[in-house]
């Protein structure tokens, strides 16, 4: 079940214990999005007085109690004295002072400072509230440069241009320039997930989500070391993705089958033949039972009259807002890639199954489709490995629902075409993942 769990700590603190550290444990629950401890207790003493025809009310500081928060590994998330009465953790957020963190499950610990301590001691109650994550459509650009490299804006100018065009997430993908976590800004209202896109003369990859996805530079004159930089990364956890395979100049010409990769971007800023070649990779990768994940990208350096942030977008069925949800979603195919954050949306599921997933074929199966953001003349597609289907054409503006029959295993996957201007062939303006029946 979706919801909060939420509990109270009651502490006494004795006066002897004035001016010590300690530490009360509480258990962090799986699948947890945000932490919130809110604490109270009684810092001051009042005492009224008269004084003649006044009265005064003295207040003295009797007690000061510190808080600060430390993780399952003894890792110190934060500390805020005295100053903060509640404070925030998410792993893209989190209050000043306190440095943002996925909430792993196991034991926390809050800490505590008893800087002063009342005669008598002291009574702190502590409130934990812990966001469990749900299932959450994002949308982000998993392609973009810097300054860094050879784009035009910083991450923060990036962010903020991200938030105006209605994105939740970008990856930044600085050529042969690794941006850490630690660097990027925060607080911008959108996920920047760190990366950096491995740039050779022979093939561009994005490594997704680490800091440092290899050891010493990116320079490989051989296979063997260009192999060493793919494994290196997959080890220490990135997601990779091989970019813009077809792109002229800038294909990807090493043989794929001998390197480790998540996902294949099919898409790279605006559609075009080199896309549509690899669509067409991506399609006889699908027929030979591979299970491969697409992903798009605008490959952002600055604005042109085709090129822009979000275009195109790949949107994303992610428990959080945080990069870890964020890649672990991509991997698992549970997205679809729309020209523009504005552009067709998609529902599409097999009862608890929604794309990307694999479930056991039987007889009498359905898939559910739900087309939305449609305009008229949009042709809705369906994808087998036996055919392509057009499903429907949109006569205006509106969306479009069914439920199809699943008739033999496989996969099906869904397109949406559009004409963009009067007169002009239809082109992608929508791709889905595939759902796979075995």
């Amino acid at each position: 079940m979706i919801g909060n769990t939420s509990f109270q700590i009651r502490y006494f603190i004795p006066p002897e214990k004035e001016g010590q550290y300690f530490t009360i444990p509480f258990e962090m629950p799986e699948n947890s999005e945000s932490l919130t401890i809110r604490y109270q207790y009684e810092r001051h003493q009042e005492q009224k007085g008269a004084y003649g025809h006044e009265h005064f009310t003295a207040r003295e500081e009797v007690t000061i109690i510190d808080l600060g928060l430390i993780d399952p590994y003894g890792r110190q998330v934060g500390a805020s004295g005295s100053d903060k009465q509640e404070i925030f953790i998410s792993e893209v957020s989190a209050t000043p002072g306190y440095r943002p963190t996925p909430l792993t499950a196991g034991t926390w610990q809050i800490l505590v400072g008893a800087y002063k301590v009342k005669p008598g001691g002291a009574q702190v109650f502590y409130e934990v509230r812990v966001a469990e994550k749900s299932l959450r459509l994002l949308k982000g650009d998993l392609h973009t440069h810097t300054l860094a490299s050879d784009g035009v804006h910083t991450a923060a100018e990036l962010a903020a241009k991200a938030l105006r065009h209605g994105l939740d997430f970008l990856a930044i993908t600085d050529h042969n320039q690794a941006a850490s976590a630690s660097e990027l800004p925060r607080g911008t209202g959108v996920t920047l997930i760190p990366g950096v896109e491995w740039t050779h003369y022979r093939g561009h990859a994005n490594f997704l989500g680490v800091d440092q996805p290899y050891d010493g530079s990116f320079a490989a004159n051989t296979e063997e070391e260009v192999r060493s930089r793919f494994i290196s990364a997959r080890e220490r956890g990135a997601m990779i993705t091989l970019n813009h395979p077809y792109e002229e100049n800038y294909g990807f010409l090493f043989d794929i089958t001998t390197l480790p990769f998540d996902c294949l971007e099919v898409w790279n800023g605006p559609m075009r033949e080199s896309n549509l070649r690899a669509l067409g990779l991506w399609q006889s990768l699908l027929m030979a039972g591979k299970k491969i994940p697409i992903c798009g990208g605008s490959d952002y350096h600055r604005d042109t009259p085709f090129l822009f942030l979000g275009g195109p977008a790949t949107c994303v069925y992610s428990l959080s807002n945080g990069p870890g949800d964020i890649l672990a979603a991509l991997r698992a195919g549970h997205s679809y890639i729309t020209f523009a954050p504005n552009g067709p949306s998609l529902t599409f599921d097999c009862g608890e199954a929604i794309v990307g997933d694999t479930v056991p074929w039987t007889n009498g199966q359905t898939v559910h489709i739900l087309a939305d953001g449609l305009i008229g003349g949009d042709s809705i597609r369906l994808i087998t490995p036996r055919s392509t289907e057009t499903l429907f054409e949109a006569p205006a503006a509106g969306k479009f629902e069914t439920d199809y029959p699943i008739t033999a295993p496989g996969f099906v996957r869904i397109e949406v075409w559009r004409s963009f201007l009067p007169g002009v062939p239809q082109l992608p303006a929508l791709l889905s993942n595939p759902i796979y029946f075995e």
